[in-house]
């Protein structure tokens, strides 16, 4: 596994007080595995040492305005969130970063979407490729939803996509290790932490 710092990306996704919390919306489904899992204590230190190797790191929030943008009521998941989209208003309290997340370096991005994958609904894919990037780092909750859905959009759309596996959660320990399972076929192959950062911070040739 190699690659260059300056040609990758760290996607974080979904790294939102309505994902991560008790008081956000999906609170009561994720809240309790995400703490338990302690991901996003693993995530800061990843997001922080990539950062710092000189990766920038796009954050990605699920937010719906109040024109509902390019929300698109096609899944149970999206009819769920559209009846709830107060919750989701892009200054909702819900919406914003979880405070561990929340103080931005100067190249990090945030990126705000109607759609599971972090990569559609905006000019994310397009602002990739004019900076070079060719390869996605992912991060974020939960596994089998908008990580697993990222992960394939980027593969289609030409990245060499990693899930890093340990920076990952779902609501069920069986949930994520199957979507790891199919995303270690369907991408570049899940990778820990350690793994990447290892990529990311040596000072071998580029």
């Amino acid at each position: 596994m190699t690659f260059n710092a300056q040609r990758t990306a760290v996607l974080a996704l979904h790294w939102q007080v309505n994902v991560i919390k008790p008081e956000g919306f999906f609170g009561a489904m994720l809240s309790e595995p995400v703490a338990r899992s302690g991901v996003v204590e693993r995530a800061i230190r990843f997001h922080t040492t990539a950062r710092a190797a000189g990766t920038p790191i796009v954050f990605t929030r699920f937010t719906i305005p109040e024109d509902e943008g390019r929300l698109v009521r096609n899944t149970g998941f999206m009819t769920a969130v559209a009846e709830a989209q107060e919750s989701f208003r892009p200054d909702a309290p819900g919406s914003r970063l979880i405070p561990e997340m929340s103080v931005l370096d100067a190249r990090d991005r945030v990126v705000d979407n109607q759609k599971l994958s972090g990569l559609a609904g905006s000019d994310l894919p397009d602002w990739l490729a004019e900076r070079g990037i060719d390869t996605l780092l992912i991060t974020g909750v939960a596994t089998n939803l908008t990580v697993e859905q990222t992960a394939r959009h980027g593969t289609e759309l030409g990245f060499t996509v990693h899930v890093v596996r340990d920076c990952v959660a779902a609501a069920a320990d069986g949930v994520h290790e199957a979507s790891l399972a199919n995303l270690d076929l369907v991408t570049a192959g899940c990778r820990t932490a350690d793994d990447v950062l290892a990529v990311l911070t040596s000072p071998g040739p580029e």
